[in-house]
């Protein structure tokens, strides 16, 4: 039997990353998607990455938001996104406190999508608007990873400037970076 070859993933933060930061967003309705943000995971997907969300919800945990209520936001982001966008969603409804493996900056999330999704993780990449997303990724030991200056990043942009590969505006020029390394 031949082994069948590891994929490329793009881990990618939801909230201040691909959508607007709302405070323990519970409400369909305050999902803003950033522009550009849907073709530029299809641009990830045609270019052979997987496209990976992985989200920290501790307002689950802390009783600020409901699991129901996630769900409902969650539905609400991949019905704006359309489809071919997200290969997957891991999300850790563990409190900030707690010494989950799975919550960022823990590589929890990623070590399970790794495995469910035959993915290299020395290949990968992690795109997010906080330190801890960065962080994460190095405990992965991922290729690199990406601060956005939307969101939380620019208040996070001095402490996470030496876990970044690269700092990028948004999104969309954070992708149009990662592909122009593949060129």
């Amino acid at each position: 039997m031949v082994a069948q070859k590891q994929s490329a993933a793009v881990f990618l933060d939801r909230d201040g990353t691909l959508m607007e930061e709302v405070h323990y967003c519970a409400d369909p309705a305050h999902v803003r998607v950033f522009e550009g943000v849907a073709e530029s995971l299809r641009a990830l997907r045609t270019a052979g990455f997987r496209t990976v969300l992985v989200t920290n919800q501790s307002g689950i945990a802390r009783g600020l938001i409901t699991p129901t209520a996630y769900e409902s936001v969650h539905a609400r982001l991949l019905e704006l996104l359309g489809p071919g966008t997200l290969d997957a969603t891991y999300m850790s409804p563990d409190a900030a406190d707690s010494q989950s493996p799975r919550r960022k900056p823990n590589p929890g999330m990623l070590l399970e999508a790794a495995r469910d999704w035959n993915l290299s993780l020395e290949r990968s990449w992690i795109i997010g608007d906080k330190a801890i997303d960065l962080a994460c990724g190095r405990n992965a030991a991922l290729a690199g990873g990406i601060l956005v200056r939307t969101g939380h990043g620019r208040a996070e942009e001095f402490e996470a400037a030496p876990l970044a590969t690269h700092m990028a505006d948004g999104l969309v020029e954070a992708v149009e970076w990662l592909l122009g390394r593949l060129e």
